[in-house]
């Protein structure tokens, strides 16, 4: 499977922008796996941990967000967050 492009940014910069297997995200509605071809759409974020895993079978690196908002589309995924912090 390829591999998902997944971008979190902050106010004060970007923190990843990198190739990844799959990101778990704290979205308002509950939490949602992305990996790559995921449908696109938009959400809200609520205050919780990201899962990041890079490789198929690795241990997740988790990041703490605080607000704001997801998006997937055609080029991956999209965090844009008040807050992040690993």
């Amino acid at each position: 499977m390829p591999d998902l492009r997944f971008t979190l940014v902050t106010p004060e910069r970007q923190l990843m922008s990198e190739d990844v297997y799959m990101v778990v995200v704290p979205g308002s509605e509950g939490e949602f796996g992305v990996l790559a071809g995921h449908a696109p759409f938009m959400t809200t974020l609520r205050d919780g941990n990201l899962s990041v895993i890079r490789k198929e079978g690795a241990a997740p690196e988790t990041i703490r967000v605080s607000g704001g908002f997801a998006e997937v589309g055609d080029n991956g995924l999209t965090i844009l967050a008040e807050s992040a912090e690993a």
